[in-house]
């Protein structure tokens, strides 16, 4: 496994959007406003897919901002950018897919049901795929700390290059077997994972905090997939099943 990236410091966000004409600084912008910026570049856009995703039923507020903040088309191919804030999976090459903004935004909400501390994060949480990164940089803003771990060489050196301009302290990206989880770093307020196996190892339900949660897409008994919430309680781990999801297969080793 590699060890923690050399890119300290945190997102740069930019000025922050003009006011429109008329409104009061600080209200919230009104479908129909357009915040500065252009084409991919304005924050407008991100706004609209927030939008969506709220009437959709995501509701957690520091969530959504999080996802309006964090540019998506910075981590999908340039042939797909245009595709980037459509609610839809896009290839990012070796077989594998960014999820659709409601999908993460949902899994991300059902994570942060787990402890937050008094400024509303949770602690440090695991990340099974890392992708291109897109979901570890929208958690660095929710959470305290960030392990990220992918099996897949290519991805992994994608998801470091995509997330190197953005600075982020508190992600620490991982090459290596994520279905052993990252014994090092638990235990874990949270688990979430982009890919889903015939059951949750054991390993990460080893490395769970007391309090925490780990969400990922699992088989059930009828061999399709669900999204499967695990909370550890003192004494035992409570197993909700929810939706029907498709996500890749969960696979071990690396390549």
């Amino acid at each position: 496994m590699a060890s923690r990236p050399g890119f300290p410091a945190r997102i740069d966000l930019g000025p922050a959007p003009a006011t429109p004409r008329g409104a009061r600084a600080g209200a919230p912008v009104r479908e129909g406003t357009i915040p500065g910026g252009v084409g991919l570049e304005s924050s407008a856009i991100r706004h609209r897919m927030v939008m969506k995703l709220a009437a959709q039923g995501v509701s957690d507020p520091k969530l959504l901002e999080a996802m309006a903040t964090v540019e998506r088309h910075r981590f999908v191919d340039s042939a797909l950018v245009n595709q980037a804030y459509e609610d839809t999976s896009l290839p990012i090459g070796l077989g594998q897919t960014i999820s659709k903004p409601n999908v993460v935004a949902r899994m991300i909400e059902l994570l942060l049901g787990g402890r937050r501390d008094s400024n509303g994060r949770l602690g440090r949480v695991l990340e099974i795929g890392t992708g291109c990164g897109y979901q570890a940089a929208v958690l660095s803003r929710l959470c305290t700390e960030v392990y990220s771990i992918e099996r897949l060489r290519g991805l992994h050196d994608k998801a470091r290059d995509n997330l190197r301009p953005f600075r982020l302290a508190n992600v620490h990206l991982l090459f290596g077997d994520g279905m052993a989880g990252f014994a090092k770093g638990a235990p874990y307020a949270g688990i979430i994972a982009a890919a889903g196996g015939e059951s949750v190892p054991q390993a990460w339900m080893d490395q769970l905090a007391i309090g925490g949660r780990i969400v990922a897409p699992t088989q059930t008994a009828n061999g399709q997939q669900a999204l499967v919430v695990l909370e550890r309680t003192q004494h035992e781990l409570k197993q909700t099943v929810l939706e029907a999801v498709h996500f890749v297969p969960l696979k071990s080793g690396i390549a």
